[in-house]
Parts: C-alpha cells; structure tokens; sequence
C-alpha cells in the first residue's frame, strides 16, 4: 500500500485535532494538553522516525542509519519505529542487522500503532522538509510533538535558475514553526529560514545524520580492493556527478526531464574536468591510484564517459573504474581504507568524514546549499562552488596536497569529525529534554 494511502484508513480510525488549531496561534495549548513525558510513562519513550527516501542513492540510505546511530548512542532508553518511504533493494535487511530492535512501519495497521504508540515524530535529515504532509497529519492526528533534525531549506527553484518565491516557503514555515526543534544541515539554510520567517522554540545547526553511519560490509570490500589490488592507504576515491541527479535513468517510469538534461550536457565538462586534472596529477606526483566509484546508481556511467574514458593512457593504467552500484556498508568499508575521497556528491564525502577520512567537495547552486556544511565544520579548504571560475584550478592542488600529506589530511579530518560530535551531542540533547529525559 502506497503511504498517501495509509492516512486514507488512518483518517476515519483516529482522533484528529482541529487543524486550524494546530496551524493556528493556539498550538501549544494544543500539545500542552495531550503531550505527557516520557518520565510520567510506565513504558520507555518511543520515537517515530520519518526517514528513508529513496534507496538509488547511498546518500539517501545512509541518513536513516545514521540517525539511528545517533538516538542509539544518545537515547539508548527509546524504542524506535521507522517510518520509511522506501527500504527495498536489501535495506531493509541492513537496518534490520544492524538495528535488531527497530520497528519498520510496513503497512496501514502497523502506521496506526505507531501513531497511537509514539510520543515524538523525528523527521530526518534530507534535502528538504521531505515528508512535510506527514509531519502535518501526525500532529493533526496526534497532537503529540515532532521535531525536525538536520534538513536543508532549498533556496531555488526546482530547476536552480532563480530564486523560489516566497509563497514556496510560506506553509513549509509554518510546519516548521510548530516543531519543538528545528536543526538545518547547513548554516545558509538556517539564515534563510530565519529570514522566512521561521521561529520556531529551538533553531540551530546539526550535520546531516548520514555522518554518524557506522554501517560496514569489510568481506565485500576487502574483496573488491584485492580484485583490483588497491592498498590500503594507497589510493583515493572519486565521485562524478552531472548537476541534476538522471533519476530518469535510475527509477522505471520517470521520464526524461529535457531541461534539466539539457543543463547536464551543458555543463558536464566544465564541471568535471577539473576532477580528471586532478586523477592526472594526483597519479603523476605521487604513487597513489585512484578508485572512480558512485553515490547514485547513474554514476558509473558517469564516472566512466567524464573521467575513465577521457584520461591520458599512462594515467589511466592506475585508475580503478568501478562498474557496479553498491550500498552504504561495501561502500564506508571501501571509504575508510583509502587515503581519501574527492568529487562532486555530497554524502560520501559526508560519511568519510564522519570516520575521520579526508573529503573534498565540489558543488555548484543545482545541488542546494548542503554543500556549506563543510564550513560549518571547519572544513573550508576542502569546498569548492564551481559555479565561481576561479576557483577550478584550485581543485587539483587540494586533492594532490591530501595524496602528498596523508597525515595532515587525516589530521584535518579528525577536527571535523570532532566539530561534528559536539554538534551531535548538543543536539542530540534537545531531544532527549523533549522527551522528558
């Protein structure tokens, strides 16, 4: 049963508060009344996760376990149920191995019992307030309280070519003003959202949950680098990317989007090139190799046409092309026994971190601000917006300086990892105040 069709049996099954109620100025009084902590409870507190967008991206796999690491560590005493939009493709059996107590909400019944057993809604991190129809209809239905951790508030239009409007953002605000907590991913995010408007109790920075993934697959990885015999510390990963995501290629029935195909074609090699200048240099100046891996499940094609098929011979004999899409665990185990990782997708680099392994970014205004969070975190010298000019030749030096210094790299990393942690914990504590912990 699709989800939209959940709160269709939902709807005539539950107690629904008066919506104006909720939207309007009376909210507290609303949730005041029927909100009762956790401590006042004869059960521990049970938390519902909104999480789980799409599994044709690791990035997007790697938020809910992430998030789930996090309520592990900081909230040990809460049962969680998670409440996903997508979990196939073997996921599910990952969270499932890794989280053994979680409850994953898989049909209409097991939706109503969340709804009538969870104190707290927690929407997870992604690219935008993703489920917000969803955090409206739990506090319409419930009236308990929800949060909002780590999400980035895009500032354009869904094709990047102007700013959104201000009625774009107008009912998102005030989703997000009725949150007990709102935490964005990126500073920039934050700014305008303030700027929007939103006031909500709490606002603040938390990185984006896919830092605290812990997910590992060491036999698969171990395996692969020996097929290919890349050594442990002896090489770098490298990401690819076209500026709009080609789900038309990754998901059956999405049809070719024309304008943002034209975009992509308009700008691959300008985008990319300095990423094969630094695969030459980084081959060329040390005794490094170079793994051409993929975040979503379009990039080894991506990888291969940009990168691999375009690299001067000598090169090319020290660069691994990767030919098959994997998931976040192969993946981080991969990640960890490099020297590094360097491209234009933004949650390998995110996961890297979060295991100490440096990660230079590459962004460019088509992939929201999410890319800022990097200086949030210290980690400026590893971001580069290509949209500016000046700065794609100082792509290369940078990856080639991580190859050159691996110590210093890792050095560097570790204090961003550590910016992370302080951040996790602050925030991790919000919600267990909420929780009347």
């Amino acid at each position: 049963m699709k989800q939209t069709a959940f709160f269709e049996k939902i709807a005539d099954q539950q107690l629904a508060v008066n919506r104006r109620a909720f939207l309007g100025t009376g909210v507290s009084a609303v949730l005041g009344s029927q909100w009762v902590f956790a401590e006042t409870r004869a059960k521990r507190p049970q938390i519902l996760l909104r999480s789980s967008w799409q599994t044709v991206n690791i990035g997007d796999i790697a938020h809910t376990p992430g998030v789930l690491a996090l309520l592990e560590k900081h909230i040990p005493e809460a049962e969680v149920h998670l409440w996903p939009s997508k979990v196939t493709d073997g996921v599910d059996a990952i969270l499932a191995a890794r989280f053994p107590k979680l409850k994953i909400v898989s049909n209409a019944d097991e939706l109503k019992a969340a709804f009538s057993e969870c104190d707290f809604l927690l929407h997870g991190s992604g690219p935008s307030l993703v489920a917000e129809k969803d955090v409206v209809k739990w506090a319409a239905a419930t009236g308990r309280p929800y949060g909002v951790y780590g999400i980035t508030l895009p500032q354009q239009s869904s094709t990047a070519t102007q700013p959104a409007p201000d009625s774009v953002f107008e009912k998102t605000i005030g989703v997000l003003n009725n949150a007990r907590f709102v935490f964005f991913r990126d500073g920039v995010s934050l700014d305008l959202a303030k700027r929007k408007g939103c006031s909500a109790p709490v606002m603040g920075f938390a990185p984006d949950g896919a830092f605290a993934t812990d997910l590992r697959d060491d036999a698969k990885a171990a395996a692969f680098l020996k097929e290919h015999a890349l050594e442990d510390g002896q090489f770098l990963c490298c990401i690819a990317r076209l500026r709009f995501s080609e789900y038309w290629k990754m998901k059956p029935g999405v049809a070719l989007d024309e304008v943002k195909h034209a975009r992509n074609e308009a700008m691959r090699e300008h985008d990319l090139a300095p990423l094969r200048a630094a695969i030459v240099e980084v081959v060329r100046n040390t005794k490094m190799k170079v793994l051409l891996c993929p975040e979503d499940s379009s990039q080894m094609e991506v990888n291969r046409v940009n990168l691999y098929d375009k690299l001067p011979e000598d090169v090319k004999a020290r660069v691994v092309w990767r030919s098959t899409y994997w998931l976040p665990g192969e993946a981080l185990s991969v990640y960890v026994r490099s020297a590094g990782l360097f491209g234009a997708e933004m949650h390998s680099p995110i996961m890297c971190i979060g295991s100490g392994i440096p990660a230079v970014v590459c962004r460019w205004a088509e992939q929201t601000s999410k890319g800022f969070m990097w200086r949030d975190i210290g980690l400026e010298e590893w971001l580069f917006t290509l949209d500016n000019e000046e700065e794609l030749p100082r792509v290369a030096p940078a990856v080639l300086a991580i190859a050159k210094n691996p110590a210093a790299a890792k050095a560097k990393a570790a204090l961003g990892r550590d910016a992370v942690l302080k951040h996790q914990q602050s925030t991790m504590a919000v919600l267990r105040k909420e929780l009347g912990l």
